[in-house]
């Protein structure tokens, strides 16, 4: 069993950056895509990046791209979200999510193990 620990949020102004940290533990994750979502009251949980297993592959949401920027390392077992220009709108609960597979999908349904998240407060 892996336990997933977020990290890294806060409260920010408008432009600012954030670099949220997923930090596994119980397994390593090195064999695991690795998701990221974020949510707010009452919206559904929403995608925002994914990253393979080795790293070297990374997809993002639409609205997030070019501005988040997803990265592991491995031997540290922890995958970090570069958040850089961030906006009111990007307020949220983020979480990490793994999945038994090479990589995650958009969906959350396809994710096996997750963070209790952390918040991300972006003021205008």
């Amino acid at each position: 069993q892996v336990q997933l620990e977020e990290s890294g949020g806060g409260l920010v102004q408008a432009g600012d950056s954030l670099r949220l940290s997923c930090a596994a533990s119980g397994r390593t994750i090195s064999n695991d895509g690795v998701g990221w979502f974020r949510q707010t009251p009452g919206k559904e949980r929403e995608f925002v990046a994914s990253i393979n297993r080795s790293g070297d592959y990374t997809y993002y949401a639409d609205s997030v791209k070019g501005r988040f920027t997803s990265s592991r390392d491995n031997a540290k077992n922890t995958v970090y979200l570069q958040m850089n220009g961030l906006k009111p709108e990007d307020t949220a609960v983020y979480s990490c999510a793994a999945v038994r597979a090479d990589m995650g999908g958009r969906s959350w349904y396809q994710y096996n193990y997750w963070g209790q998240g952390t918040q991300v407060t972006v003021s205008s």
